[in-house]
């Protein structure tokens, strides 16, 4: 046990323009009810005024939203129906916002499916996000990774789907450092081949496909893709350990962002982008650099608990009243990863009321018997 008293001075605030410099999405976390009598593993119950009020803050910085990801708990608590339902929300009160919608084939229950119905499943989705209007981020699918032979199988899959897609869409590849049950994505475990295979699907659809998300956290592997896409086509940031180097970008290109970092980053991530669009790379820089710790913190190994600390720091900053989350994964990590999330955020000026932050850490500690 240590005294701390907080020093940091909190983000400069900026509206993000429209025609941006670089096209910025945030993977917006949910709210869950801590009221409701489920148990934790039972349907998602949400709290839908705080969750469309934290859509409303992200979409007021000029950011878009990356809807129903895995940042929201998809796959970890909320279901497609539940998924389906903030899709709507989303569309029905932010009708201006730029949001892209995460469809995928969750909605299966486990087992083996055959290509014919993991297709169909991603189809079904696809159809009720493109009839309330929304454009698709088509995730990776675990049910395509059991049912597919090889990276033919993914091709055929990724070929007849898109062909339904009535706007460009986001492709996601989602390493399984995030999501253990998508190993062996695009048929392999071989990154080169892997690549060829999604860059195969890209170049047979370019007409389809706004750009491709890849969140494998390793930088070099997304540079090395990015300088190999087919003009037009957008590299997406997927990697929460590397972003400001890889959105500054350099002399053959860079990236735009669709980060669950940027759910809890979302002030700086806003004032540093408008920074970078206004020529001072500097001040770019100095803000998103001094974040990464706190980053490489939230995302460590197991890292697909990372939305634990995504919704603590929304706590303390206000955004909801509770540290409840779905699937009780507020449990998920232990109280020193708390801690030192709650010195690095004072840090890098990301507690933007400080007092009330410190009577909230001092609630969880006690809770903790400190």
């Amino acid at each position: 046990m240590e005294a701390f008293s907080l020093s940091g001075t909190p983000t400069p605030s900026a509206v993000l323009a429209k025609n941006s410099v670089r096209v910025v999405y945030s993977a917006a976390h949910i709210v869950a009810n801590p009221f409701t009598g489920s148990d934790p593993s039972g349907r998602a119950s949400i709290d839908w005024d705080r969750t469309m009020a934290f859509r409303r803050h992200l979409a007021g910085l000029g950011l878009g939203i990356a809807e129903a990801m895995d940042t929201a708990q998809r796959g970890m608590g909320l279901d497609w129906p539940g998924a389906l339902e903030l899709i709507r929300r989303t569309r029905a009160e932010l009708p201006d916002a730029l949001v892209a919608n995460g469809c995928g084939t969750d909605h299966l229950p486990p087992g083996e499916y055959s290509l014919d119905q993991v297709r169909a499943a991603y189809l079904e989705q696809v159809e009720a996000v493109q009839r309330l209007g929304g454009r698709i981020i088509l995730m990776a699918s675990r049910a395509l990774v059991r049912a597919a032979k090889g990276p033919e199988d993914y091709i055929r899959v990724y070929t007849d789907v898109l062909s339904a897609c009535d706007q460009p869409v986001v492709l996601h590849w989602l390493g399984e450092m995030f999501d253990p049950a998508l190993a062996g994505y695009w048929g392999t475990t071989d990154f080169d081949v892997a690549m060829t295979t999604a860059l195969l699907v890209i170049a047979q659809n370019v007409a389809k496909v706004d750009g491709i998300k890849i969140s494998l956290l390793d930088k070099d592997k997304e540079i090395r893709m990015r300088r190999r896409l087919p003009d037009g086509i957008k590299m997406y940031t997927g990697d929460d350990f590397n972003y400001p180097e890889l959105i500054e970008g350099d002399a053959q290109g860079h990236s735009h962002a669709l980060l669950g970092i940027f759910d809890p980053l979302a002030a700086a991530a806003a004032y540093a982008v408008e920074k970078l669009g206004q020529g001072d790379t500097a001040a770019f820089r100095a803000t998103l650099d001094p974040t990464v710790p706190l980053a490489r913190l939230i995302f460590r190994a197991p890292t697909q608990y990372y939305k634990t600390g995504v919704v603590f720091l929304a706590w303390l900053n206000g955004f909801q009243n509770h540290f409840i989350m779905l699937n009780g994964a507020q449990a998920m990590r232990p109280l020193p990863y708390f801690t030192e999330l709650f010195r690095l955020a004072d840090g890098c000026g990301l507690l933007r009321d400080p007092d009330l932050a410190i009577s909230r850490m001092k609630r969880l500690l006690a809770v903790y018997g400190a």
